[in-house]
């Protein structure tokens, strides 16, 4: 019999049991659950609500419950719909009318409410450490590439001199502000739902604050209907995962790139790519590509619960059982990505001399060779179309800028002397940009630095 059936006169059909249950995904809850449980039951306890007897009953049979669960010797049936049910239901057959206490001034509404938010609680520190080892990742191979001269990209046409290193700190300075997103998620979310029963509270004595404060709440949540029918830290917390992939998915893209044998700047660990089935020669890039298509998965997994929750009166609605299923997903597929993309990147072999030969061609110092003139007295759109005429003769006659006779220079402008060559010169280019966030080893340098005390200060 189901524990809500008293108005009931019949049975609910067998498909309305199959698609009202959600046990098959909710019981990754159950630790949650029970520790609700108990900390309700004390409350009422200490209310004078229940007896303290039926306090030590339903917290012993909680926690013998909690270690059977984690031995594998509990059954959950669908009979019983959800966690919820399904321990109230099995703390009842062991413990008898105590049991059926402990759900006095408390709805299911409530229950999940709080079950939900320390869930999504628990799993925000896992993805944050998982995004601080890539950061470890990220700045051990910056420091080991401050001097390997690679193309920087805009329109995916090689632009400006810049470092591997300068390169990979930019995702490091993405992953980092990933992290801060879920710590405010983490800080928003830390209000406590229950105590706000089905929608309205309660005519019980409650305790709020004791319940929040024992479950490491900030404090209760303000309003009811509020705390039982709104799931924005769920959204939340799916936009800033589905900000995450993104850059992964960026980061991956390059990867792939990079792989190819039109760049080859990195090969990949044999131990993080794999084969084809027919082409023996073949070594693909798959944990990135992977990455990149699991993107697709969590932005859905927002847009699943945006569309749930889009037209939803208050308070508790049903649509909303369809709000864990998203949330677990998209967990479960960002500690997948995470760690694996890091072993990938600590663990590839980095090419500076195929870097630095793309680098070569592209004419990517002609910004420095307008610069040139201009710090000779030139107007920078007069250099500027200097230049242009000067990567036009190159083109012309199959050279690149640095390549050109003095002679040919001074047809152009009688301000270039012998000293362009030096400042035309690849490596140059890169250290010289010495502006703060740019590719100068000092600069990169203090990027790593950053990046280290950030991960440091967050390390537990």
């Amino acid at each position: 019999m189901k524990l809500w059936s008293g108005r009931f006169g019949k049975d609910t059909d067998a498909l309305v049991d199959e698609i009202n249950a959600s046990i098959s995904f909710d019981q990754r809850l159950y630790r949650e659950d029970i520790e609700g449980s108990l900390a309700h039951a004390a409350m009422l306890g200490a209310q004078g609500i229940i007896s303290m007897e039926d306090v030590a009953a339903i917290t012993a049979g909680l926690k013998e419950i909690l270690a059977d669960i984690e031995a594998g010797k509990v059954e959950f049936t669908t009979d019983n719909e959800d966690i919820h049910m399904n321990v109230e239901s099995i703390l009842t057959q062991r413990i008898g009318d105590a049991g059926k206490r402990l759900h006095t001034a408390r709805s299911r509404n409530d229950q999940v409410a709080v079950d939900f938010r320390m869930y999504v609680r628990k799993e925000i520190p896992v993805i944050i450490d998982a995004l601080l080892e890539l950061e470890e990742v990220l700045c051990r191979q910056a420091r080991q590439h401050q001097m390997a001269v690679m193309p920087g990209y805009t329109h995916l046409q090689r632009a400006q001199p810049i470092s591997f290193a300068q390169h990979l700190l930019a995702y490091a300075s993405m992953f980092r502000r990933d992290i801060t997103r879920l710590e405010d998620c983490a800080k928003r979310l830390n209000e406590c739902p229950l105590g706000s029963g089905a929608l309205a509270g309660t005519t019980y004595p409650i305790d709020r604050w004791m319940t929040a404060k024992t479950l490491g709440f900030d404090a209760p949540m303000m309003n009811s209907l509020d705390g039982v029918s709104d799931r924005d830290y769920a959204l939340e917390l799916l936009s800033d995962l589905s900000i995450l992939m993104m850059h992964l998915s960026r980061f991956a893209e390059e990867v792939i790139l990079w792989c190819s044998w039109e760049f080859k700047f990195v090969e990949l660990d044999d131990a993080y790519a794999t084969g084809s089935s027919i082409m023996p020669q073949k070594k693909n890039a798959d944990v990135a590509e992977l990455v990149r298509g699991k993107t697709g998965r969590v932005y859905g997994d927002l847009m699943s619960l945006l569309t749930v929750m889009k037209g939803i009166p208050l308070a508790y609605n049903k649509d909303m059982q369809e709000d864990k299923e998203p949330v677990f997903d998209a967990i479960d597929t960002v500690e997948v990505c995470i760690p694996v993309f890091a072993a990938m990147i600590d663990t590839m072999r980095v090419l500076p001399e195929n870097m630095r030969k793309a680098a070569g061609k592209g004419f990517i110092n002609a910004t420095d060779c307008a610069d040139y003139l201009t710090k000779k007295g030139m107007p920078f759109r007069d250099a500027y179309t200097v230049t242009g005429r000067l990567v036009a003769l190159c083109t012309a006659h199959g050279k690149m800028l640095e390549e050109l006779t003095l002679e040919e220079l001074k047809t152009a402008s009688d301000l270039f002397e012998e000293d362009v060559y030096e400042a035309l010169k690849l490596e140059n280019c890169m250290l010289l940009r010495a502006s703060y966030g740019a590719s100068a080893v000092a600069e990169t340098t203090r990027q790593i630095e950053a990046i280290e005390a950030f991960v440091e200060a967050h390390s537990v």
